[in-house]
Order: C-alpha cells, then structure tokens, then sequence
C-alpha cells in the first residue's frame, strides 16, 4: 500500500471507528505529555493551568515527588516530564501544569498553617515503594501520638537520592519555622534524610538542623547494601532501581561522603530473620533478607532494636510501630518504668 493510501473499512468506506478512536486518543495522549512539558522548563514564566477535572490518582507511585505540603495538600512534579500538579488529601487533581499555576491554585484553596508551633512527623518510603506502604504507621502514629503526619512520596526509581533530598528540603523549607520534626524513614528513604541532613549541614543551616528532634531509621542501609552490589552486576538492577540504587551499591564509596550522622537523637531498627529461615545468600549474617543487621548500623546510634521481620514489612509490624511511637517520645524504643 502506498504512504499516501487512506486506510479504509472492509467496505472501503474510509477510516472505520476503532481507527479514528485509535487516532484520537494518540493525539490526546501526545498532548497531555508535550504541552506540559513545553510549559514546564521554566516557572518564571506566566502562570499556565491547564484544563482540569477533578480526578482520583494514584497519589504518585514512582512517577512524582512532593515539593509542597500543606493540610495534607501536596504540589508534585512529574518525574518523567518534569510538569506539576496539585492533589488535595484524598489524591484529587485539583490543578496542573507549570508550578506557578499549582502554586496559584493552592493559594485558592484559603489552606491555613495547622502546623504553627506543632511537632510533626514526616515518614519516607523506600526503594521502589511508594508512600502508601507508610500509611499503616502513619495510621498508628496518629493514634498514639496525636501529631501531625506528612508521609513524604518521591519518585525513588527515577532520581538520585540527593535529588530526592533536594526536594525534601524544599518541602521542609515550606513548612512554618517553628514547626520541630522527627522523621521516620524505611530502608532507603533514611538515606534520603541523612543526604539532606548532610545538605543543610554543608548549607550551614543551623537553624534547620535546630528543628530536627528525632531519627528513626527501619531497616536502614547505613554502610551501603551488599545487595544492590552483587545485582548491579547483572545490568539490570541499574535500569530497574536508577540512579539511586547504584548510588546503595556500586557507587557507595563515593556516595557515602555527601550523607551525614543525625545531629539529634536516632534509633534505629533491625530485621533478624531466625536461623530457620530462608536466607538471602546474596548477604552475609543476620538480615531481613534485605539489609544484614551490621549494614543497619551507625556510630553515635542512641537505641537499637532487633525484630523478627522481613525488610518490606518491617514498618507494618506493631511491635515496630509501638517501638517507633516510643522513641518519638522518650528516645527509647522500650519506655522507662
């Protein structure tokens, strides 16, 4: 058939329906990609919002990262192709396009700082993990300590730890200044925090690093992850995790400088699997199949505890939940008598 031959039914009546739906929605599909992206390169420019209805998402899912938080409202940016959006608490698009214009739509919202003068916790997922696998301890933090939560999603597949870090500053710069923190990370998402820590430390933020009350680190790969070593191998862990699992493997040495020790006090905890357990033989000792216990460590650690769990699911176990709720509390993971 030649290029400029119309397709045309069984009947040769021309393009049948399922070729113009086809047609249609690769032309609208393209257009929801490009034209975000042609007016996203720079946020100087006029506010541009984009048509919107208000949709459900997913919330992100390793496409987008939160820059701005506000009474559970968040402004996240496209990983893919660098476009914003603004989803309300239940994961509403409520505006997208350039930043200006989520910025713009928040502002309408009338949002008042519920946080003036709170202590909150902000929680971080970690590699190829999103921030609903938080969301069972963000539940049970809320119920036993009654604080504000901001459970952190960023794109961990698809940017360097120290970009993630970068937008994590962000969201904490944009947070009332009197507000105190304490942030509870699992497995990479600590590395995130400690990379920040190390950001505002190099920054010479003081008055930041003042804020932070406490640390608490699940499963943590604090000495790197033997793990992603031994997969970075086979060329595939590098497409499927990006940059910042090689930076967990491979890349650690030189990685490892840009990190920083809390400058408060930080717990952490440990999974130890029980000798009849299947074992990782990708990892030498005691693990969670994961992280070996000694990775989990770190000098200067204020409390250390071992549980019984598998790495994905340490966050989930209400032993850990409790513990994590009593370090917040009284920087122990067993509390005083």
């Amino acid at each position: 058939m030649r290029a400029n031959t119309p397709i045309v039914d069984t009947a040769g009546r021309g393009p049948n329906t399922i070729q113009r739906w086809t047609l249609l929605l690769s032309c609208l599909g393209w257009f929801t990609i490009a034209l975000p992206m042609a007016h996203s390169q720079d946020d100087e420019q006029p506010v541009t919002r984009l048509p919107n209805w208000k949709l459900p998402t997913l919330g992100g899912k390793q496409m987008w990262t939160d820059h701005f938080w506000r009474q559970g409202w968040r402004i996240q940016q496209n990983a893919m192709t660098g476009h914003w959006r603004l989803l309300d608490g239940n994961n509403v698009r409520h505006a997208w396009g350039n930043r200006a214009a989520c910025d713009a739509a928040l502002q309408q919202q009338g949002l008042g700082d519920e946080l003036a003068g709170a202590q909150a916790i902000v929680l971080l997922h970690g590699l190829m993990r999103s921030a609903s696998s938080m969301s069972g301890l963000a539940q049970s933090l809320s119920d036993t300590l009654e604080r504000p939560l901001i459970n952190f999603e960023y794109a961990s597949t698809r940017s360097s730890i120290g970009d993630h870090a970068a937008a994590l500053r962000e969201l904490i710069a944009g947070l009332p200044a009197e507000v105190r923190l304490s942030f509870v990370g699992h497995s990479m998402g600590n590395i995130v925090v400690r990379h920040a820590l190390g950001d505002w430390q190099r920054a010479g933020d003081q008055a930041t690093l003042a804020r932070v009350e406490r640390v608490v680190m699940l499963g943590p790969p604090n000495q790197g992850a033997a793990i992603a070593r031994q997969l970075a191998k086979t060329g595939i862990f590098g497409w499927v995790t990006g940059k910042g699992g090689m930076e967990l493997g491979p890349n650690w040495t030189d990685f490892e400088a840009k990190l920083a020790i809390p400058p408060c006090p930080f717990g952490i905890v440990a999974g130890h699997l029980p000798e009849s357990n299947l074992r990782n033989p990708l990892i030498d000792g005691a693990s969670d199949f994961v992280v070996s216990v000694e990775e989990t460590h770190l000098p200067g650690e204020t409390d250390f505890l071992e549980v019984p769990r598998l790495h994905s699911f340490l966050m989930d176990d209400p032993v850990v939940q409790q513990a994590v709720a009593n370090f917040i509390l009284y920087q122990r993971f067993i509390p005083p008598n």
